[in-house]
């Protein structure tokens, strides 16, 4: 765990100088708080990509704490910062637990765009849990991209995970027909259904993914009990309106936040939770096996801070 603490903060360090250093140096040589200093404050918060209602809560939080007196020294301000950001990604740190006693095969509907890292974020995933000895099955509904296939292929074989796949271009819903029946017949604890993310013909997809949906649901009662939203963190604020636009059409109950390592707006975690209000399950801050992890907010903010 301590590994991937430094890891983290690594990860982290891009964002770190991209905004607590910039408070820093905001406050920097600075005795009390004015109405200049807080509009700077204002522009950096948005600027660090925490979204624009978590910027204006957070400086009305100041604001009420000038007017209380409790606030009048920067070093208070920043204190206030990171408790507020800790608090509210508390909020979002729901990791998942899974009985397999009561649900089984128990599934996982893994959607996002096209690049945001879906089929790598899958691999990882299946590598925890087969490391616990569980059996995975991992079903290529992305029919429409060849390559999604041939890498799904390869973690399939590096995590001993069994593979469902159809021709190119077949039905996505076949796909997921055919990966529920073979889990039950199997006796498989976990499946994966890998999903498209062409996004550039929204309503197909969007169509696509509530009929491959219900017919996971129609095979395996109370499934997807995980519908898994990959987005990808160098995106910022577009990552907010993908996560609408996925959530308003299937409903998503879990976030996978990746490639932190690659950016300086790792912010978006806290925008992402407080405006969307769906719990943040992995964040991932690396290319190794071992680079997606449970999401630990005290762990995060320590990081980032």
């Amino acid at each position: 765990m301590w590994k991937f603490f430094e890891k983290l903060k690594n990860g982290l360090s891009k964002t770190h100088q991209g905004f607590i250093e910039k408070v820093d140096q905001l406050f920097l040589g600075k005795k009390t708080i004015d109405q200049d200093l807080l509009e700077e404050l204002e522009a950096l918060l948005f600027e660090a990509d925490l979204g624009v209602k978590t910027t204006g809560w957070l400086i009305e939080g100041v604001r009420q704490g000038l007017k209380r007196g409790e606030l009048q020294e920067p070093e208070k301000v920043k204190e206030f910062i990171k408790q507020e950001i800790l608090r509210i990604l508390k909020s979002g740190e729901k990791p998942l637990s899974i009985d397999f006693s009561q649900k089984k095969p128990f599934v996982f509907m893994v959607m996002g765009v096209n690049g945001v890292g879906k089929t790598t974020t899958i691999g990882k995933i299946a590598h925890q849990y087969s490391s616990e000895g569980k059996k995975i099955l991992i079903g290529a509904a992305d029919t429409f991209r060849a390559a999604a296939v041939e890498q799904l292929e390869i973690w399939a074989s590096r995590v001993g995970a069994d593979l469902i796949k159809q021709s190119k271009g077949s039905d996505p819903s076949a796909v997921a027909f055919d990966s529920i029946h073979a889990a039950t017949s199997r006796d498989i604890d976990l499946v994966f259904i890998d999903t498209a993310g062409r996004l550039h013909t929204k309503v197909n997809l969007m169509e696509e993914l509530k009929k491959m949906k219900r017919i996971i649901g129609r095979e395996c009662p109370g499934a997807p009990h995980e519908s898994l939203l990959v987005l990808d963190a160098t995106t910022g604020q577009n990552a907010i309106s993908q996560a609408k636009l996925f959530n308003e059409a299937v409903g998503v109950t879990g976030i996978a936040l990746t490639k932190l390592d690659g950016t300086a707006k790792g912010g978006i975690i806290v925008g992402i939770t407080e405006e969307l209000k769906i719990p943040i399950r992995y964040i991932g801050v690396g290319e190794g096996i071992d680079d997606l992890k449970e999401f630990n907010a005290t762990e995060f903010v320590q990081a980032l801070f």
